[in-house]
C-alpha cells in the first residue's frame, strides 16, 4: 500500500476524534459530552434521540455528563427533553437509627410529622396537576447525598429538596440538569426555596415571653446546626432578648437535632449537671419542646410555674399535650403546596424569571406553656 493511502487512515481518524480539552469556557459539545461519559459519540447520540435502546449504565454515564457539563442538546434530543415523565422527586433528611443509653424517647427518633405534613401538601398539589411523587431520604450525615439526588434527577422533571439536603454549590450543579426547589433552605442563583417567616414569627414570640410575660432571661434550644431555619429563629430571640435587656442563654449544651428524642437528651443533660435553668426556654421546633417538657416534668419541675416553654411550626400534636404548647403556626401543608406549584412552574416555564424565594406568613398560638390561657378557637385549632 503507498505511503500516502496508509497515512491517510489515521489522520482520518485523527480527525475524526473529539478535542482532547474544550476551550476554556467554550459552550460544552456532544465532542465533551463523549469524553467525559467515556462512550462514543454514537452512543451520546442514541441516549439523546432515544432511539435503539442503549444500556443503562451507558445511559446513566452520558445523562450524568451531561448535568456536569451543562449541555444543552439541540433538534431531536432538545424535543426529547422538553417530554415530561410527570414525576416530581421529594427528598428529606432523616437522622440514622440510633436508641439512647436510658431509652429516652427512643420511639421519636424517626418522628416526622412535620416533614410528613409537608410531604402531604406536595402530594396533594402533585395529584391535582397529574403529577406522581418519588420520595427519598438521605442521612443527615450522610456522604452519599449528592450521588443519591442526581440518581433521582434522572427519573423525574424536578426535585423539591427538604432543609440542607445539599449545600448550595451542590444545588447548582444539580440545577444544570432539572430545576430545583428547596424547602427551608438558602436561595441559590439557579433554585427557588420555600420558607415560613422565621424571623416575624420568632420575634413575636420573643416578645411576648420578654414583654409581656416579663420573662427576665430565656435560652435558645437549637436545631440543626446547619439548618437556615434554625439560624433565623435564634437570631430573632437574640435580638428580640437584647432589646429588652433581657438575659440571653445559648451554647452547645442547649444544641437539639429538630426532633423530640434530641430536646429530651439536652434538657437531661443540663439537668444532670444540675445546670441553672432560665426562666423561660425557646425551642426550634416543637418536636424539640416535646422532649425537654418530658424531661421538665420527669424531674418535678413545673411549665410554666418554674420554666416556660415555647416550640414552633404548630404541629397538629402540639395543642394535645399538657399543657397545650404555645407556638408559632406556620402554614405546613401549604408550604409543601406551594413547593410543587412553584416548582411546576420552573418546568413549564424554564426560560421565565425565576423568583429567588417565596416566604409564607406565620402567626403567634398562646396557649398554656408559656403562662397564657388557651386563646378562644386556638385550643382545638390547628393545621388546615
Amino acid at each position: 500500500m503507498p505511503d500516502d493511502l496508509a497515512n491517510a487512515k489515521p489522520q482520518a481518524e485523527a480527525q475524526a476524534q473529539p478535542p482532547a480539552q474544550p476551550p476554556a469556557q467554550a459552550t460544552p459539545t456532544i465532542y465533551d459530552v463523549a469524553r467525559v461519559a467515556g462512550v462514543s459519540i454514537a452512543s451520546v447520540s442514541r441516549v439523546l434521540n432515544g432511539s435503539r435502546n442503549p444500556r443503562q449504565e451507558t445511559r446513566d454515564a452520558v445523562l450524568e455528563a451531561v448535568a456536569e457539563l451543562g449541555f444543552v442538546p439541540d433538534g431531536a434530543a432538545r424535543a426529547l427533553s422538553v417530554r415530561l415523565k410527570e414525576v416530581v422527586g421529594v427528598v428529606f433528611r432523616r437522622m440514622p437509627w440510633s436508641e439512647s443509653a436510658d431509652g429516652v424517647i427512643t420511639e421519636e427518633d424517626e418522628n416526622l410529622q412535620f416533614t410528613d405534613v409537608i410531604n402531604r401538601g406536595i402530594e396533594v398539589a402533585a395529584q391535582r396537576r397529574g403529577f406522581n411523587l418519588l420520595v427519598g431520604s438521605v442521612d443527615v450525615d450522610g456522604h452519599d447525598a449528592h450521588r443519591r439526588v442526581m440518581t433521582m434527577a434522572r427519573k423525574c422533571d424536578g426535585l423539591i429538596l427538604h432543609d440542607r439536603v445539599l449545600d448550595p454549590a451542590r444545588l447548582e450543579h444539580l440545577a444544570r440538569q432539572v430545576p430545583v426547589v428547596t424547602l427551608a433552605g438558602v436561595a441559590t442563583n439557579a433554585t427557588t426555596n420555600v420558607r415560613g417567616d422565621n424571623a416575624c414569627g420568632m420575634g413575636e414570640l420573643a416578645r411576648h415571653l420578654l414583654e409581656d410575660h416579663g420573662y427576665p432571661t430565656v435560652a435558645y434550644m437549637a436545631g440543626h446546626a446547619d439548618s437556615p431555619d434554625n439560624l433565623a429563629r435564634r437570631l430573632a430571640v437574640a435580638d428580640a432578648a437584647q432589646a429588652a435587656g433581657a438575659e440571653f442563654i445559648e451554647g452547645p449544651q442547649w444544641q437539639g437535632n429538630y426532633l423530640a428524642s434530641g430536646g429530651a437528651q439536652a434538657m437531661l443533660a443540663l439537668l444532670s449537671a444540675n445546670a441553672s435553668l432560665p426562666r423561660a426556654i425557646v425551642c426550634a421546633n416543637d418536636q424539640i419542646a416535646i422532649g425537654v417538657m418530658n424531661q421538665l416534668a420527669k424531674h418535678g419541675i413545673d411549665v410554666p410555674g418554674d420554666v416556660a416553654v415555647t416550640g414552633f411550626d404548630d404541629i397538629p400534636v402540639a395543642r394535645h399535650l399538657s399543657p397545650q404548647l404555645t407556638t408559632v403556626r406556620q402554614p405546613i401543608q401549604e408550604l409543601g403546596a406551594t413547593a410543587f406549584n412553584v416548582l411546576r412552574n420552573m418546568i413549564a416555564n424554564r426560560d421565565q424569571q425565576r423568583q429567588d424565594e417565596v416566604i409564607l406568613p406565620t402567626r403567634l398560638v398562646r396557649r398554656e406553656s408559656c403562662g397564657c390561657h388557651a386563646e378562644a378557637g386556638q385550643a382545638e385549632g390547628g393545621q388546615r
